[in-house]
């Protein structure tokens, strides 16, 4: 018995990519012909299913588009957040180059001045008996070496951008810069028990005056007396004990000529050398200030910019490990 086109089939064809959500599914028609498709087994079918496909071709390629267009603009935001960071730290690099090489050229010329001194044997000496390799020139040269070398490493290691050399820039210039702080402190804890230790070496120090192997104690207590108008220690009385007599050195006169130290006291600097310097100290206390400033502000930036090219120097190296 035929069966009617009106009756089911068995056979029904899963939902396509163009038809839409709650729509009817198509039936096996006694013609076989499938409605809804464009080409099924070479039979043509009702061109209505082209025009959905092709809003849905169109819409899906403004999406891409739109996708494509936001991860430009995000690529280019990047680009140009990483060109203004590598001009920042090429910026710091130079500054960092320029900065330590003053540095060197600096500690050079404190060093050459500091054996200058040490070889001609020059008026700046040590006033202490207790610390006599504590002069002015070994002073300039243990400085002038100790900045040399400072500035050198954080020189080379900012050119090459040298790990090993830019930490040990880094740990140098910090140890020295709490060393500061802590001989600081102590000085300021301990004020007077320093005063009374270097009034009593000072004065130790006086008995060496004018003897043999001493000429640089002996000419820098005469320049100190000269400047400063003064005559010894705490006293011109200081002198007494060093001739066991009532001499003075022709430094103290007021008016120098020689063997003035043995005329009247009247015609000497009562003054005493230690209050003298100390005054002097405090009337520039506002410049030694700013120095001390300047020096601590100069030691953290190199600290500062050091660890930065440093840590990119590790982010580089990690990543293209």
């Amino acid at each position: 018995m035929r069966r009617s086109s009106t009756d089911e089939t068995p056979y029904r064809r899963s939902p396509s990519l163009d038809s839409k959500p709650g729509s009817p599914p198509l039936r096996y028609s006694g013609e076989y012909e499938y409605h809804s498709s464009p080409f099924i087994f070479g039979i043509r079918t009702t061109p209505g299913s082209q025009k959905a496909k092709a809003s849905y071709t169109t819409a899906q390629g403004r999406k891409y588009v739109v996708f494509y267009l936001d991860l430009s603009f995000i690529f280019l935001l990047e680009l140009r957040r990483c060109r203004m960071a590598e001009g920042c730290l090429r910026a710091l690099r130079y500054g960092m180059v320029f900065f330590n090489l003053l540095f060197w050229l600096g500690g050079c010329g404190i060093l050459g001045v500091g054996v200058w001194l040490s070889i001609t044997q020059g008026n700046f000496a040590t006033l202490s008996s207790s610390l006599p390799s504590l002069s002015a020139a070994n002073l300039l040269i243990a400085a002038g070496s100790i900045i040399m070398v400072i500035g050198c490493l954080g020189c080379v290691g900012a050119v090459k951008e040298n790990r090993p050399l830019l930490l040990s820039f880094f740990i140098l210039l910090l140890l020295i810069l709490l060393l500061e702080i802590l001989f600081m402190i102590l000085f300021f804890a301990y004020q007077d028990q320093i005063d009374l230790y270097a009034q009593r070496d000072l004065k130790k120090g006086l008995q060496l005056f004018g003897t043999e192997g001493n000429i640089g104690l002996t000419n820098a207590w005469s320049i100190v007396q000269t400047d400063f108008r003064c005559c010894g220690v705490t006293n011109h009385t200081d002198w007494f004990h060093v001739y066991n007599a009532t001499r003075v050195p022709d430094s103290c006169c007021l008016e120098y000529s020689d063997n003035c130290g043995l005329e009247n006291p009247g015609t000497w600097w009562t003054a005493p050398c230690y209050e003298r310097v100390k005054a002097w100290l405090q009337d520039n206390l506002v410049a030694l200030w700013i120095f001390a400033l300047c020096t601590a502000l100069t030691q953290i930036l190199g600290l500062v910019f050091s660890m930065t090219l440093f840590c990119h120097a590790v982010k580089v190296d990690t990543f293209y490990a």
